[in-house]
């Protein structure tokens, strides 16, 4: 595990969205760290096995609550250094389910979180997403491009709620002085993520381990740029423990065609499951990769687990507790 960026004068921190994939392995890491955590979810696409092996942790509490309702502020007293805002449904099966809640989670949630971080003086980091550049006309995508996004495209819900969160965020960065920063993460995978939630790495894993066809979208020759888990949970705390306002990409730099990942896990699981085309989403991006230029020349940070051992690592993990 990789030493935590953290600052200083860290003591307590909220995760929102902490039951999660991903937010779930920041409690973790804050964790080790020292910080006192409170992870707050209602467990509308997180899990709370992801973290009941923190539950018994000294410094750990679990607060089942929706950020986007008033109420749930309440219920979180602080004070907070580190106001980390991850609650968001963020897998296609996920946001397509629920696309009220993914809207309001950007919004309300996002304007709560921020209320939250303001009341204690917190630093606040958003998790924002590739998806702000849509099915991107610009190729590797910098943080100054605007984008190609469909509003009112099946994955707007989605992608939409991130934008708005993204110029809420700037608001009260720029209006109100809050201590503010935006973090854009790219195609994360790693242990912990649920199969066949309809992102690429889970989905397939899953169908190579139960005999099942992995099905490829398209011709399967769209691109992505996967980032195992620890090196974006680097990132994301180096984002935070830095004064950054603008939005920094944080995501994998080998670029990677759905197809070329299907054959790699069918190789790495020795499943005999065929790979069999299925028809392509509506506005499913073409080409994903950041450049990650900022994140190397600010923070110095770049991945360090290769594709290939991230799906080693995952592969194992999902095999050890299944």
């Amino acid at each position: 595990m990789s030493s935590t960026p953290a600052r200083g004068d860290w003591r307590r921190a909220l995760v929102t969205g902490g039951a999660g994939f991903l937010g779930s392995h920041l409690c973790e890491r804050l964790l080790d760290a020292g910080l006192l955590v409170d992870c707050a979810d209602n467990l509308l696409s997180g899990n709370r096995e992801n973290i009941a092996h923190l539950e018994e942790t000294p410094g750990f509490r679990f607060v089942e609550c929706d950020v986007s309702e008033p109420e749930c502020v309440e219920r979180l007293p602080g004070p907070y250094d580190l106001v980390l805002h991850f609650a968001c449904p963020a897998s296609p099966a996920d946001y397509l389910r629920h696309p009220i809640q993914t809207l309001d989670v950007g919004s309300a949630g996002t304007r709560h979180a921020l209320a939250l971080a303001a009341r204690d003086g917190a630093r606040f980091l958003l998790a924002s997403t590739s998806e702000v550049y849509g099915d991107p006309l610009v190729h590797p995508q910098r943080e100054d491009y605007w984008g190609n996004v469909n509003p009112i495209g099946p994955r707007s819900v989605y992608d939409e709620s991130k934008r708005f969160a993204e110029a809420l965020v700037t608001a009260h960065a720029s209006a109100l002085g809050t201590d503010a920063g935006i973090v854009r993460l790219f195609n994360t995978y790693g242990p912990r993520m649920r199969g066949h939630d309809g992102r690429v790495v889970p989905t397939f894993i899953a169908q190579a381990l139960g005999g099942e066809p992995l099905t490829v979208a398209g011709d399967g020759t769209q691109t992505r740029s996967l980032c195992f888990v620890d090196d974006t949970v680097d990132g994301v705390l180096l984002v935070a423990a830095s004064r950054a306002v603008r939005p920094v990409n944080i995501g994998g730099g080998h670029e990677v065609s759905v197809l070329e990942i299907a054959e790699k896990i069918l190789e790495l699981t020795g499943s005999t499951s065929r790979i069999a085309f299925v028809e392509r989403p509506a506005d499913d991006p073409a080409r994903r990769r950041p450049d990650t230029t900022l994140a190397r020349e600010l923070l110095r940070w770049q991945p360090s687990v290769d594709w290939e051992e991230g799906l080693k690592r995952t592969i194992s993990a999902v095999v050890t507790t299944g």
